[in-house]
């Protein structure tokens, strides 16, 4: 497994992240979701994303579960704050009391006595930013936390963050952010403010919620048990990808990458992997076997040809509009 710097951080994380966002608590039982963890482990993946509000804060509980007994200083272990957690008014955003508090609890529930990267999981518009970092500032010198990130922040918000970061001395050092083939918004303006912070990028969904495995058919019911289908989360997150010009392009593009002898998973993750700003790619897996046929991609050195045969073929579908990075006005 190739491991990468995250930003201008002297932090390493493995090409491939594994992540539990829907599955584990959700749409995978805990046998499973501990099995695809171990998995990850043998394929060596060694960084691990989960956050608090997946599957109502059980999903931190079974990824603390599987990595149990593991030596602690080989893992890179990464969670988020910012979406509700309780039914209380300050069970959510980036206020000191709920970064400090949800900090508390991911680590009793990851089973851990540090974070190595905590991630605003949203822009908080409600809360200064200033009381938001300087939570975050104090959380790194108390050593529950080593390196601070964001995800899905703007340009303009993670320009502002770092400036606050460096005047507190915290390493900010990663944005995660949605990118794929056929969701490229980030590249216009916040690949340029991050890579200028000095953060890199820790993709999600690079296979599109599993469209970019081509099994979703244009004109045809979705397969039964696939996210599209877990009605937990997964479906509202993929239904923006199952139009039929979008599955139409996306089976074009398949039979390019199937003439190269790649599976189009494999493709997709070896694409988002080319880009320098890129640190690691989230992977995540409802099966063992899926992180097997995925982590090949590290070791894939894409032909440009195909690369532009492909991008021809997906172009008309491609999202790239910058405003579409965007957080809650309010509180959720």
């Amino acid at each position: 497994m190739e491991h990468r710097y995250l930003g201008r951080s002297g932090l390493k994380v493995s090409a491939i992240s594994y992540g539990n966002w829907i599955t584990h608590g959700s749409q995978v039982d805990d046998d499973t979701a501990v099995a695809a963890v171990h998995e990850a482990l043998d394929q060596g993946i060694t960084t691990f994303d989960t956050a608090d509000v997946y599957a109502g804060t059980r999903a931190e509980a079974v990824m603390g579960t599987a990595l149990a007994g593991q030596r602690r200083e080989s893992l890179e272990i990464f969670t988020k704050v910012y979406w509700p957690t309780g039914a209380g008014p300050n069970d959510r955003g980036l206020s000191r009391k709920h970064v400090l508090e949800s900090c508390e609890a991911s680590l009793r529930r990851l089973q851990t006595d540090h974070i190595d990267l905590y991630q605003a999981h949203r822009f908080d518009h409600e809360t200064p930013l200033e009381e938001t970092m300087l939570a975050f500032a104090d959380l790194v010198r108390s050593g529950k936390v080593l390196y601070v990130g964001v995800s899905e922040w703007d340009a303009e918000q993670i320009t502002a963050g770092a400036a606050l970061a460096n005047e507190l001395h915290v390493p900010f050092i990663s944005n995660q952010p949605q990118y794929s083939l056929l969701w490229r918004v980030i590249e216009d303006e916040v690949i340029p403010a991050s890579v200028a912070a000095g953060m890199g990028q820790i993709v999600w969904s690079p296979i599109a919620q599993g469209v970019l495995t081509g099994k979703y058919l244009p004109g045809q019911p979705v397969p039964e048990g696939s996210r599209a289908t877990d009605e937990h989360g997964g479906a509202n997150f993929v239904k923006r990808f199952l139009r039929d010009d979008v599955l139409t392009a996306v089976q074009q593009a398949k039979s390019l990458v199937d003439e190269a002898g790649l599976t189009m998973a494999q493709y997709a993750v070896a694409w988002v992997l080319r880009n320098p700003g890129v640190g690691s790619a989230i992977v995540g897996a409802s099966k063992p076997a899926q992180l097997t046929e995925n982590v090949v991609a590290v070791d894939i050195t894409l032909d440009d040809d195909l690369v532009a045969a492909v991008d021809a073929v997906l172009d008309p579908v491609i999202e790239r509009d910058p405003t579409l990075t965007v957080s809650p006005s309010t509180r959720p």
